[in-house]
Parts: structure tokens; sequence; C-alpha cells
């Protein structure tokens, strides 16, 4: 898809979402380089779990902080209780306790599966929402910046990832921009990992840019990544972060993207002006991370 020059924009035409097999392997360095190398309006932080984003990449517009609910937990109505304690019998997750007569839910454990409420023959269990985390949406005219954060021990990473998305497209839709480009499109940090925040965020994905190291781990789940993208027919290509800390594993993640066929586009050596600017809050630059770019986006829009 293409815009016509000059005239207002009002949807990035792809969505190029930036994963890793495993942490710490600079997916979102590459992710903030890539927001200001192409000047987006429109990016996300799909890392639910452990949002970092918005440390390189500064938003403008004044954040919505709205509750997100995940999967409803079970409530004892004491009032109500006889206690039976068939509800605790049934709990296979062990959330519900008994003390003193009386019978607790404890909504950590529970995994709202509503057996409890299945059982009681009174009705004194009910299901009630559980505020899980928070979507925070940065948004104006100019720029949308979508992102969440899941509570510690939280379960439904994936719905929520899954929301982030739809924030950010709905932010796409309401951008009143120019642009002399035809193309444009939206960034999207993802989890690392194979898990269900990397397979929502999989959705609805125009192309995947994988982000491994050389190390044994990195190898194997750049593998593993692989795979799931491969499931989901999804274009893809792979670069290397760290390049030189282990030559022989570098020639390994380059070897298994021409095993796979997936284009390689590129190394970033370890760079200490790099990190010193990850540490202050900056865009990492380098000549290696803009050659990345250029190649990711000449697959993007070949």
């Amino acid at each position: 898809m293409t815009q016509p020059i000059d005239q207002p924009v009002t949807q990035p035409a792809e969505q190029l979402l930036i994963l890793s097999g495993k942490g710490g392997t600079g997916k979102t360095t590459v992710a903030s380089a890539f927001i200001a190398l192409s000047k987006t309006p429109a990016f996300a932080d799909c890392d639910v779990d452990a949002p970092n984003l918005h440390i390189s990449t500064h938003a403008t517009a004044i954040p919505t902080i709205s509750d997100f609910h995940g999967m409803p937990r079970a409530h004892i109505d004491s009032s109500l209780c006889i206690s039976c304690g068939l509800c605790q019998q049934s709990c296979r997750f062990d959330a519900i306790s008994e003390s003193c007569g009386a019978y607790s839910v404890d909504r950590i454990a529970c995994e709202g599966c509503t057996v409890c409420q299945l059982v009681c023959p009174v009705e004194a269990i009910e299901m009630t929402p559980e505020v899980t985390g928070c979507t925070i949406v940065h948004a104006d005219a100019q720029q949308i910046f979508s992102t969440a954060r899941l509570k510690a021990g939280a379960g439904n990473s994936g719905k929520l990832v899954s929301q982030v998305k739809r924030n950010l497209l709905a932010g796409i839709e309401g951008l009143e921009l120019s642009t002399t480009s035809n193309q444009s499109f939206a960034v999207i940090d993802g989890s690392p990992g194979i898990g269900c925040p990397v397979i929502a965020s999989l959705a609805a994905i125009d192309m995947v840019l994988v982000v491994s190291e050389p190390t044994i781990s990195g190898v194997s789940d750049l593998e593993r990544v692989l795979a799931i993208i491969g499931r989901f027919n999804l274009p893809a290509a792979v670069c290397v972060n760290k390049a030189d800390l282990d030559e022989e594993q570098a020639v390994q993640v380059v070897s298994l993207c021409e095993a796979n066929r997936i284009p390689f586009v590129g190394s970033i050596p370890y760079n200490h002006a790099m990190a010193k600017a990850i540490s202050e809050g900056q865009v990492p630059r380098s000549e290696e991370l803009e050659m990345i770019y250029e190649r990711t986006v000449q697959i993007l829009f070949r």
C-alpha cells in the first residue's frame, strides 16, 4: 500500500513486529532505533510483563491509563455461605481456605475455572472482575504510543497484548499527518520467548524482525521463535546483536537463517557508546543499525 505524496496519512501502511527468542538480546534497543530512524508516528510496546520502550522513546501526549480486567476470580459471600466445604474440596488449585468455619478465596491462586461456583448449593459464590494490569495510551493527532503493564504474577498476558494492539490501531485512525514518503509503518516491540504474548502479538502483522544474540541459548531460542513465525506464514528477517562476543555462535545464527531461507539483515557489534546511550534513556545509533533498518524496510515493502 502507498500513500499519496503530501496528503494526510490516516494509517501507516504496514506493521513491523520486533521479537527475540529470549530476553536481553537487544530487541527494545533495535525497536527504539527503528522508531527514530523511520520517524513513525505509531508504535507500541507489547512486552507487558516488563515494558521499557518508553525509557528511550518519549511520547508527546499525556497518557490515558485504564484498568485491564483479566479472568474473573471467585468471591464467597460469607452471609450466604453454609460452610459445607464443597468448594474447597472441588478446587484443584487449592485456592480456597477455611478458618473457624469461614471460607475465603486466595485471588492470586484462583484460576477462575468456576467449579466452586457450580458446586455451591446455596449460590454463595460469584465470579467478580479482577484488575490484572493496565493499558497506557499516549495519543493525539500527531502520535500514538500504546503500551500496558501486567501486575506481578497476573495471567492473561496474551489478552492484554491484544488490547495494546487494538489501542494502537484505534490511535492510528485518529492521526492527522502529512508525509512525503510512501513507506509508512508502525513499529511494535514484542515480548521475548514463544509464549502467549508473542502469539497474540503476531496477529495481523506484516513482517517480523527477530533480534538474536551469539550464544548457545540465543541460537536455540531463535530456532524456536522462527518455528512459531513459520506457523503464521509471515515474512521474517533476522539480525544478531553483540555479534563479536562469540563469532562462532554468530556464524550459527547466519547458518540457521540460511537453512530456513530467512533473510539475514546484519550484525551489530558490541558498542560502548550504544550501551551508554541506552543507560541514559537515549535512542542508540550506529552505522550497523542503520544498515539493518534499510534492509528490513526493503523487505517490508518489496
